[in-house]
Formats: structure tokens, C-alpha cells, sequence
């Protein structure tokens, strides 16, 4: 006896109006959607920096994580029309590629604007001839130093200055006060007397501006430098489980989240 073979016809279902279709597609797009406006902020807004110098505390510490702005102080470019851009004010804090060594980051507090007249009197900071009001400096050397507290002067020099700048500077003086060109901006550090900032090195140009902290979204207290000449496993282990300790404790939660002034 053979068996024979039987087509099974296929069920027939009710057709679906078109706006009633379930989209598997809509999920993807979606991720796809957030995946690309990742990538756009990360590339076109946003970027990560760490403090790693004590020059502009106490607003920024060693150990400080920053989500820094690109896009803020940009051009405008093909972005203009999308999203808005603002200009460098007096007082802003900006990160920007040292200009003596650019592929280095350096963060200041924006002091003078292009056509400003910039000179300082026994630390106090004087802008077109009015004393700046500065609530964010501190002040920790109790030694004058004339060259850093009486800028700008051709008679006094220290140490840390650029020899191009102190050439540059020299000829940009007029009437004991130096003028920003255009361009151009003159930086300083919060903590005014440990800063290595446009006294010593000269002005910050436009095009090397990145841009502006945001927040800081991570704040970590460095634990100063381990022994390390005994250089044994033993050693090794027990610093690595003190660091592990100390990882929490040494989190600075009151400045996580926090937003950069």
C-alpha cells in the first residue's frame, strides 16, 4: 500500500491595512537613531578632559574629570543654522591647545578679550584701566615676585618665561599696560601665584580654543606617588591592595555632577 503525498494548502490570513502593520524596522531605526546622535555629540560636542595640574584651583582640582563644549565657541561652518554659538566673554573658562606646544591641553580663566588693556598691580588684575573683581582667585605665596605680581615689566624676568614671548610682549606694551590683539586672548589661572598662564607664555589665538567645561562628571583625589624601590610581588601586591582600598574613599562625591563656573 502507498502512501500518498497530500499538499497542505498554506492558511489563508485577513490582509492587514497598511498603517496597521506591526514595523519590526522601528526598533532598529531607533537604535540606529541614538547610535548616530552618540556619535554626533561625542565627535561634534562633547569631550572628555582630565585636571592634571593645580594652576585654577579652587575651581578646578587635580584629578578632576570635565565634559568639555566644542561646539559653543565653533565657527559656525556647516552647523551655523542647527545650533547656536556663543562668543568668549571675560570671566569664561575655556581648554585650549597650548600654543607653545599644541598637541597639549591647557585650561585658564579668559581675562582679556581682544583691544583689552591688561596690566596687574601687586596681584590685583586692572581691564582697560578698572580693577577686575575676581571672587574665584586665591592666593598662596606670601613672596612677591614682581615680574608675576606687577605685569607686564622689562625689568624684572623670571625663570619660567618664553623667550619668544618676552621678545612678542616687549613690543606690545604701551603706557605700562599690554594690549590683547586682535584674535587673540589673554588667560590666567584661578590660583593665580602656581599658574604658568599668558604672563609666561603669551596669548591664547582664536583657532586654538576647543571650547568650554561643562561639568565635571568625575572627581578622583590622587594618592601621591607609592615607593616603589622595593619592587617584589609581595610589595607590588600590598600597594595594589591599598590602592583598591582607597578607590571609593578617595572619590570626591560633592563634585560629581557638578557644573563648571
Amino acid at each position: 500500500m502507498t502512501e500518498s503525498a497530500v499538499q497542505v494548502e498554506p492558511p489563508i490570513h485577513a490582509a492587514v491595512p497598511p498603517h496597521k502593520r506591526p514595523r519590526a524596522t522601528h526598533g532598529v531605526q531607533w537604535l540606529l537613531s541614538v547610535i548616530v546622535i552618540a556619535i554626533f555629540v561625542v565627535t561634534f560636542n562633547l569631550q572628555a578632559f582630565v585636571i592634571p595640574s593645580e594652576s585654577m584651583e579652587n575651581t578646578l582640582l587635580i584629578g578632576d574629570y570635565l565634559l568639555v563644549d566644542k561646539v559653543d565657541y565653533a565657527n559656525g561652518g556647516m552647523f551655523s543654522a542647527l545650533l547656536p554659538y556663543g562668543h568668549i566673554k571675560r570671566g569664561d573658562i575655556v581648554v585650549f591647545r597650548y600654543p607653545v606646544h599644541p598637541q597639549q591641553h591647557f585650561v585658564k580663566r579668559v581675562i582679556g578679550l581682544p583691544g583689552d588693556r591688561i596690566h596687574l598691580s601687586n596681584k590685583q588684575v586692572f581691564v582697560n584701566g578698572q580693577p577686575l573683581i575676581e571672587g574665584y582667585t586665591i592666593y598662596r605665596s606670601t613672596q612677591r615676585n614682581y615680574y608675576r605680581d606687577d605685569f607686564p615689566t622689562t625689568k624684572y624676568i623670571d625663570g619660567n618665561v618664553e623667550p619668544r614671548w618676552w621678545i612678542q610682549m616687549r613690543k606690545l606694551i604701551e603706557d605700562g599696560t599690554l594690549i590683547v590683539p586682535e584674535g587673540h586672548y589673554f588667560v590666567l589661572g584661578d590660583n593665580r601665584d602656581e599658574s604658568l598662564d599668558s604672563r609666561y607664555w603669551g596669548f591664547v589665538p582664536q583657532e586654538n580654543i576647543v571650547g568650554r567645561p561643562l561639568l565635571i562628571y568625575w572627581s578622583y583625589e590622587q594618592e601621591p606617588d607609592a615607593d616603589e624601590s622595593d619592587g617584589s610581588p609581595d610589595a607590588k601586591l600590598a600597594r595594589l591592595a591599598g590602592d583598591f582600598k582607597h578607590v571609593f574613599h578617595n572619590i570626591r562625591w560633592n563634585r560629581t555632577m557638578r557644573v563648571v563656573k
